[in-house]
């Protein structure tokens, strides 16, 4: 039995779990985070996710523009992609980031053990490794185990030409072909990544349009975008087999009753992502589920159904954003510790990167015409933008949503250039309750791509200024 016990117990050392770790070692709790790998540290969204795919954007985006540097008056020579360098710098950044998570939760006093945590009960947390086993008792657990990649149930699905995301990424030779199945946010970002790389890439997807969650014409605009960029698209399509043919992989799909087979060096399948639970112990507790029984359910103050047990990030099956399970992770620990926080889900941004990028926040128009909410939407579009122009890349618009009756901001999206680092401004003004006249008031630094979020806020309240 430990001298003392912990007051908060976290298995899981990802966005989530880390977060809530150093958030609980500057309140000065004595925390424990057990984690399957110190490799792991920073889980998913570190190690295989958020941060080595925008490594890879990063390296198309330059080769991409490399190979247009005509346009802006600079010569070059010849040009390549060393698959092998890029994926080594992606790594060198993946363990510096790790190192400084580590550093992080060691400097704010957090014990951290390797191996799998197994819940015994809401005070008793067994961790095993190859070291063997040992039991931590605690006052408070929180889970933070994440999610794993999903697979189709079909034939071939384990074709060794057969990958998911997170084995993508370890690719260090690029495909002639590469056929992707799945047009959500992971199937879109890799189907940029290695179109611009030089692949010839066929995205798959079964829902009438790719990115289904986001506005039609968010969806549309990619689209386009996607297929002038080489990307071959068919949706309304549903993948029968993977089949072995030549050492290549044969897909097998049909859309809309007309069977079709694609061949390719590489599929990818990006069909989304499910919580992990593997080795967690739950279902020997009273753990109670979300409606569709994939995530763990928990309260706004991220308490599950168990006393002295939260659950945070992927594995509630909520929001899969590594931003979100952080904030779920602060409001865990603060609610431990006698802070009463509830989490507030109606300003949490969504950044996608594919090129161009594309971010949301708040309400969309598909969502308010749902709750019918009466709304005034104002767009400007990139192309008038001089910030854009001067950059050379004047694709997408901003897209700002208020409420009628109040005129307060509600929701937004932007696709186009820095979409990910411009939607921050509206989540603040959702966050605060701005309307689009205290925003439209805001002065703007000319000439800069935020004037573009500007205008769209003027479109909505009183009409644009540079665009009739």
């Amino acid at each position: 039995m430990p001298k003392e016990i912990n007051d908060i117990t976290i298995i899981g050392g990802g966005p989530g779990g880390y977060v809530a770790a150093i958030q609980a070692g500057k309140m000065g709790a004595k925390v424990t985070l057990v984690e399957k790998s110190m490799g792991l540290l920073g889980g998913a969204c570190l190690v295989s996710g958020c941060i080595p795919t925008k490594t890879l954007v990063r390296s198309a985006e330059v080769y991409r523009t490399l190979k247009k540097a005509g346009e802006y008056g600079i010569t070059v020579g010849q040009i390549s992609v060393d698959m092998k360098k890029i994926i080594e710098r992606k790594n060198k950044i993946v363990r510096r980031l790790g190192q400084g998570v580590k550093y992080l939760l060691n400097k704010n006093n957090v014990n951290i053990m390797e191996g799998f945590g197994q819940i015994v009960d809401s005070e008793t947390v067994l961790v095993k490794s190859d070291a063997g086993k040992s039991t931590v008792k605690t006052k408070n657990i929180i889970i933070a185990t994440g999610s794993a990649p999903s697979k189709l149930s079909i034939p071939g699905v384990d074709h060794h030409n057969v990958m998911d995301s997170k084995e993508a990424l370890e690719m260090d030779e690029l495909p002639k072909q590469l056929v992707i199945v799945g047009g959500g946010i992971i199937g879109m970002e890799f189907a940029f990544i290695y179109a611009h790389l030089g692949v010839q890439v066929t995205v798959i997807e079964f829902l009438d349009r790719v990115l289904d969650t986001l506005d039609e014409d968010i969806s549309s605009e990619i689209t386009k975008i996607a297929k002038s960029s080489g990307i071959q698209v068919f949706t309304k399509a549903r993948v029968e087999a993977v089949k072995e043919k030549d050492h290549l992989s044969s897909v097998v799909f049909t859309v809309e009753g007309e069977s079709k087979e694609l061949t390719a060096d590489k599929v990818l399948m990006a069909v989304g992502r499910q919580p992990s639970f593997d080795g967690l112990g739950i279902e020997n507790l009273p753990m109670e589920f979300t409606e569709k029984g994939r995530g763990i359910k928990v309260n706004d103050r991220m308490e599950t159904s168990i006393a002295g047990i939260y659950a945070i990030g992927d594995v509630t099956d909520q929001i899969q954003l590594a931003h979100v399970a952080s904030h779920q992770g602060i409001t865990a620990v603060k609610n431990i510790l006698g802070q009463n926080t509830r989490m507030d889900y109606k300003a949490i941004p969504s950044a996608i990167f594919t090129d161009p990028e594309i971010a949301v926040v708040g309400v969309d128009e598909k969502m308010a015409q749902k709750e019918n909410i009466a709304i005034k939407v104002g767009k400007f579009p990139f192309v008038a933008s001089g910030k854009a122009l001067s950059m050379g890349d004047i694709r997408g618009f901003v897209k700002v949503i208020a409420d009628e009756s109040s005129n307060k901001v509600i929701g937004g999206a932007i696709i186009g250039p820095h979409a990910t680092e411009l939607i921050a401004e509206i989540a603040l003004a959702i966050q605060n309750g701005l309307t689009t006249k205290q925003v439209a008031e805001t002065v703007h630094a000319h000439p800069t791509l935020a004037e573009s979020v500007h205008e769209a806020t003027l479109a909505a309240l009183d009409g644009a200024l540079h665009i009739v």
